[in-house]
C-alpha cells in the first residue's frame, strides 16, 4: 500500500515537471463583442425607461397638428372676444360723451370737430365706384410635383406683392381701401408669416382680396407701372399663381380698431 502511494505521488511530481518545460500557450483575450453586448444591452434598457417616462404613455410620434390648430383657434376666439370688449366700451365712450357735449360747450365743439374728420380718417364706411383685386397661391395637391424649376416660395403670395397691389392703389389715388374686408389706413402694416397675412393683430389665409374705392382707370394705369405687380403677373403665367382685377360699385367698412396714440414726435 506504500508502494503504490508512493509511485502515485511520484508521477504526479513528474507530470507537474514535464508540463513545467513545456512552453506555455498564451491566453486567449475576450473577443471585443462580447464585452460591448453587454454594454449595449444597458444603454438600450435606459433608453427605454427614458423614451417612456417622456412619453408619458402617448406615443412620441403623434402628429401635433391638431393641438396647434386647436391653440390657434383658441387664441382667435381670445382676439375676437377682446375686440368684443374693446367695441362695447368705445360706444359707451361715445355715449357718455354725446351727454356730455349737450351741456359742455368746448366738448360739444371738439366733439362736430372730430365728426368732421371722421370720414377722412377711416372712421366711416363708403360706397362707390372703385376696383377689387384677388391674390391666390398656386394650386397644388401634396402628391404633384413642383414645376421644372420652381421652390414652394414662388407658389404662394409674399408681403410684397400685396404691398406692390396696395401702393400701387394709393398711387391712383385710392379714396378708401380694404383688405379681406378691413379697413386700412396710409398707415396700416401689411405683413406676412408664411403664407397668411398679418392685418391688425390678425391672421388671414389666401386669397387675400384688396377693395379700393377710387377712379378704376387710375388704379389701372398705376397697377400696370408697378414693378412689383408686373413679376407678380409674370408668376402667374409661370406657376400658376392667381391674379383678378374687377370693377364694380364696392363698399369699404369704417376702421374699427383702437385709435389710442401709439407714438408721437415734436417738430420744430
Amino acid at each position: 500500500m506504500e508502494y503504490t502511494s508512493g509511485a502515485a505521488s511520484w508521477q504526479k511530481v513528474l507530470r507537474r515537471a514535464v508540463v513545467g518545460l513545456l512552453p506555455r500557450r498564451p491566453r486567449q483575450r475576450r473577443p471585443g463583442w462580447s464585452i460591448g453586448v453587454p454594454l449595449i444591452a444597458a444603454a438600450a434598457g435606459l433608453l427605454f425607461t427614458t423614451t417612456a417616462t417622456t412619453a408619458g404613455g402617448t406615443p412620441l410620434r403623434e402628429d401635433r397638428r391638431p393641438q396647434l390648430t386647436q391653440l390657434i383657434e383658441d387664441r382667435r376666439e381670445e382676439v375676437a372676444a377682446s375686440e368684443a370688449k374693446a367695441a362695447r366700451l368705445r360706444a359707451e365712450v361715445e355715449e357718455q360723451t354725446g351727454a356730455l357735449a349737450g351741456a359742455d360747450g368746448p366738448i360739444k365743439a371738439q366733439r362736430d370737430r372730430a365728426a368732421a374728420s371722421r370720414q377722412a380718417a377711416g372712421f366711416t364706411a363708403l360706397t362707390g365706384n372703385g376696383i377689387t383685386i384677388e391674390l391666390n397661391d398656386a394650386p397644388r395637391r401634396a402628391d404633384q410635383p413642383l414645376p421644372k424649376g420652381a421652390s414652394n416660395d414662388d407658389l404662394v403670395v409674399h408681403q410684397g406683392d400685396v404691398q406692390a397691389v396696395v401702393n400701387a392703389l394709393w398711387a391712383g389715388g385710392a379714396e378708401a381701401m380694404s383688405i379681406m374686408n378691413v379697413r386700412v389706413l396710409s398707415t396700416s402694416a401689411v405683413r406676412c408669416v408664411g403664407n397668411t397675412l398679418l392685418l391688425h393683430g390678425r391672421v388671414y389665409s389666401p386669397p387675400f382680396k384688396i377693395v379700393a374705392i377710387g377712379d378704376p382707370a387710375a388704379f389701372q394705369r398705376e397697377l400696370a407701372a408697378s414693378k412689383g405687380v408686373r413679376l407678380f403677373r409674370e408668376a402667374v403665367d409661370h406657376y400658376q399663381l392667381g391674379y383678378s382685377e374687377t370693377i364694380s360699385t364696392v363698399t369699404v367698412p369704417a376702421f374699427e380698431d383702437s385709435t389710442a396714440l401709439q407714438s408721437a414726435k415734436v417738430l420744430r
